[in-house]
């Protein structure tokens, strides 16, 4: 096995940690899901893709695709601990969008 494939599967995380990964897992899949499917209040694909292109990002179905499943999917990632590290790379590329736009 690669170096690199070692290290991104490798883990020396304690009790402590995994629960912190468990519990922002849990925010980004429930966000990610009122995104996608209007669970727990929230407005849906089509709710949030016309609030996309309200603030400039288009085309907003797409934009609302990509952003709720990288949420719902990358969080479900962190619960289970399943390429924790790539899961929360793509989660933090999207935390940066959302605040610089």
């Amino acid at each position: 096995m690669s170096p690199l494939i070692t290290r991104v599967l490798s883990t020396r995380a304690g009790y402590g940690l995994t629960i912190l990964r468990i519990f922002v897992g849990v925010i980004f899949a429930a966000h990610g899901s009122q995104k996608l499917f209007g669970w727990f209040g929230g407005g849906g694909l089509a709710g949030t893709a016309q609030f996309m292109e309200s603030v400039g990002l288009a085309p907003g179905t797409l934009m609302a695709l990509l952003s709720g499943g990288t949420e719902f999917f990358g969080g479900l990632a962190l619960i289970i601990g399943l390429l924790a590290r790539p899961a929360a790379l793509g989660l933090s590329v999207l935390t940066l969008v959302a605040i610089f736009s």
